[in-house]
């Protein structure tokens, strides 16, 4: 099977380039299978690097990869050398490629209307409520004038958490309330990482945010998921400036 890249419908400047993987198109053995981007995960390392080249005919440089903590520092795509710590890159010159990697967790694109400026941020709730995106969008020169797009995590029917999770986002924003619903599991609520995103975006002058129709959890032909598995790949979210 062929690579399976999904482009994102946005508005975009032409001169922004942008495009998330999936699980189809590499050479992993299950349950990696197949194009999965993680070093991390135990997987055949040959493997993921072979994953990883097959991307290059669709980037104009090496990507920044990054060793995603869960955290909110946000870093220029064009500043290491190496992997750094961090959850979020940004770029401002040509051909310097951000990426994310996410099995779940949200993967958000950015750029800003003029078409010079990208980033990439990897928010998993953790990442979300501590400001990951904020952070990110922080590192444009005109926030107002950005745009963002969702792409696949887990949805709003998949997504269990417990009350402490709720509890930390509601307490910095009592309009989050309305993104948790009650699950048949007693004490626990499903969560809509969607719709958080959305709310803090918009607190932040991010009104154009698009995409936040898929479900990683729900389907496995197409994403991994980490909820689901467990031990499984990471996809990635890739973007840059031609």
């Amino acid at each position: 099977m062929g690579l399976n890249l999904i482009q994102p419908d946005w508005p975009a400047p032409k001169q922004v380039q942008a495009f998330m993987t999936t699980r189809q198109g590499g050479c992993s053995s299950a349950p990696f299978d197949t194009l999965n981007l993680g070093l991390h995960v135990e997987d055949n390392e040959q493997s993921v690097l072979q994953n990883r080249a097959s991307l290059q005919q669709h980037l104009p440089s090496a990507p920044m990869w990054l060793n995603q903590i869960h955290g909110i520092d946000v870093v220029g795509a064009g500043e290491y050398v190496g992997v750094c710590d961090a959850d979020a890159s940004y770029a401002k010159e040509p051909n310097q490629v951000c990426v994310v990697m996410t099995a779940d967790c949200l993967p958000v694109l950015f750029c800003d209307e003029q078409g010079t400026q990208v980033a990439a941020a990897h928010a998993g709730w953790r990442g979300l409520v501590d400001g990951v995106l904020e952070a990110t969008v922080a590192k444009f020169d005109a926030p107002q004038q950005v745009m963002a797009w969702l792409g696949p995590a887990i949805g709003s029917d998949a997504f269990e958490v417990g009350p402490e999770v709720k509890q930390q986002f509601c307490v910095q924003h009592p309009q989050a309330e309305s993104f948790f619903k009650p699950s048949k599991n007693t004490g626990k609520w499903l969560a809509d990482l969607y719709g958080l995103a959305k709310m803090r975006l918009k607190q932040v002058g991010v009104e154009n945010v698009y995409g936040g129709d898929f479900c990683t959890y729900s389907d496995a032909e197409r994403f991994f998921s980490y909820r689901r598995d467990g031990q499984t790949g990471r996809m990635g979210a890739f973007i840059w400036l031609a």
